[in-house]
């Protein structure tokens, strides 16, 4: 992969924050004051006035997450801190069945950590896709919400199911017991991006 197409899969954030001020700046030159006093590896893209009650986590009605695995031979020096690098062979089709299970409403209490402080563990995940690009495969979920490590261990079953240790079909079942320890690993966090956010 060149360098160009590499960029590409960094480059799209979706963070989002609020905040109130009495600051007299335009808004449009918020990005570049706030900017100034940030380091240079966080950069504020655009800031918008918004009702006083608007909350940028509680407002929101969409997320767009996705986790990057670097499926090469010798993983990368470079971006070894942006990206999970497993070099084991996996079959990217059943991955791609797999993740098609969790569409839909479900009660996601086996694919959750501890420190969860949702009462509920009921989440609409509205599309999950796997695609590979090169030695790159992408687990990509859209929801109404996620629960605490939810996306990496979603992520870390799909492994397992690319590796053949659970079979796309006994995924329903996974999310039917809502045994944690029936679900796959939590993968570490640096192949993890929140790409989008809906409100």
């Amino acid at each position: 992969m060149h360098q160009g197409e590499q960029m590409q899969v960094f480059m799209h954030y979706g963070q989002v924050a609020n905040f109130k001020t009495n600051s007299n700046i335009p808004i449009e030159k918020i990005p570049i004051a706030i900017n100034t006093y940030l380091k240079k590896s966080i950069r504020i893209q655009k800031a918008e006035e918004i009702e006083e009650r608007f909350h940028s986590r509680f407002n929101c009605k969409q997320k767009t997450y996705r986790y990057v695995i670097n499926n090469s031979e010798y993983g990368t020096a470079i971006y070894r801190n942006m990206e999970y690098c497993f070099s084991g062979k996996l079959d990217i089709k059943a991955m791609q069945k797999g993740a098609k299970y969790f569409e839909g409403e479900h009660d996601f209490k086996a694919f959750k950590s501890s420190g969860t402080s949702s009462k509920s563990s009921v989440r609409t995940i509205y599309k999950a896709d796997v695609t590979k690009q090169e030695d790159r495969i992408y687990i990509e979920l859209t929801g109404n919400g996620f629960l605490y490590n939810m996306v990496r261990i979603i992520s870390g079953t799909l492994l397992e199911v690319g590796l053949g240790k659970i079979k796309p079909e006994e995924i329903p079942e996974i999310i039917k017991s809502q045994n944690r320890e029936r679900a796959g690993k939590t993968l570490p966090p640096q192949g993890l991006y929140l790409v989008e956010v809906k409100y």
